[in-house]
């Protein structure tokens, strides 16, 4: 993409943490040395800028990390950075460690930050890393193979003690208010039900007396188990599960499984595409490009305005979603 026209980058992961955040990172610094650029690593997210918690990146230093879960600049929630004040004061800090570009990896509140750096006069472009591909600009987001992958292998070691024992089972997992990890988990685990938000109507009693019908139909045809993956954008499998086994008299377990969705060592194919992704996102800062976003759509990387991806919504795939319900029968 041509010769540098700047000389120093950063890097900071900011959010929710997800698998092959440090792939992403590691691709930024060795592809910022390939193009003769220094790199900084910003730790703890904004919060780690403004008290300048900067630090050297070299190649060496992310050495053996492709493997490895988590973030090595570890990661922050911070609500000083959404005030005007402390952007003012991140690019400040920004331009005192000579930080010409900034490559800001996390999901959209981590955009809205790399948008009002952009508008401070610091290049700054966003790679999207979130569990929940929850971002309507990209079909990929970092982190959204491995915690499906993690989900889906302790689903089925569920489904194993489930039909031992005959139980239903609610298995809730990880997404915030999008449904595509549940939607993925109950299609890759045959599930015979799927709650997710975008099809949830806040009318709970009316989706556990379709659970209850289910589950009892499936019951008369001599099924032993019945395996429900819920959204944790819909909730209540706790309660949802005693409700369900005094109706039935069937004996129902929830399990959530929490915040180990989000760890482990990523998938193939997390850390190949983010390492695509932080290689695509040094050579935009190379070629002068600020406020934009890198993405995944139609089989190539591309980038797009922050702001007019910030805008775009995204919705679940109906026919996908059919299907699913269809094979679960």
């Amino acid at each position: 993409m041509g010769k540098p026209n700047i000389k120093t980058i950063g890097v900071l992961t900011s959010g929710g943490d997800a698998p092959a955040m440090n792939a992403a990172v590691r691709a930024v610094a060795r592809i910022g040395k390939e193009r003769g650029l220094k790199v900084k690593g910003i730790r703890k997210g904004y919060n780690g800028l403004l008290n300048e918690d900067i630090i050297d990146l070299t190649p060496t230093e992310t050495a053996d990390t492709i493997f490895r879960g988590g973030t090595i600049l570890f990661t922050a929630r911070c609500e000083e950075f959404k005030t005007e004040e402390g952007q003012k004061r991140g690019a400040e800090i920004c331009k005192a460690h000579g930080i010409d570009g900034l490559v800001v990896i996390g999901g959209d509140g981590s955009f809205q930050g790399a948008k009002k750096l952009a508008a401070l006069g610091i290049n700054t472009i966003a790679v999207p890393g979130t569990i929940d591909l929850d971002i309507a600009c990209t079909e990929y987001t970092i982190g959204f193979d491995t915690a499906v992958n993690t989900a889906m292998e302790a689903i089925d070691k569920i489904r194993d003690t489930s039909t031992s024992h005959e139980r239903c089972s609610i298995v809730e997992v990880m997404g915030r208010g999008a449904g595509y990890i549940a939607l993925w988990c109950g299609m890759a685990t045959g599930a015979e039900d799927i709650l997710i938000p975008e099809s949830f109507d806040g009318n709970l009693p009316k989706v556990e007396q379709q659970i209850i019908e289910h589950l009892l139909r499936n019951r008369a045809k001599g099924k032993t188990h019945h395996m429900v993956i819920n959204a944790e954008g819909v909730g209540h499998s706790y309660s949802m599960a005693k409700r369900i086994e005094s109706a039935t008299g069937i004996e129902t377990r929830a399990t959530i499984l929490g915040h180990m969705q989000r760890g482990g060592s990523p998938t193939a194919k997390d850390r190949v595409y983010a390492s695509m992704m932080g290689a695509y996102a040094v050579d935009l800062l190379c070629a002068g490009k600020t406020n934009r976003v890198v993405g995944y759509q139609n089989g190539r990387f591309m980038d797009m305005d922050i702001d007019e991806g910030l805008a775009m919504t995204k919705d679940i795939d109906e026919y996908q979603l059919q299907i699913a319900h269809l094979l679960g029968k």
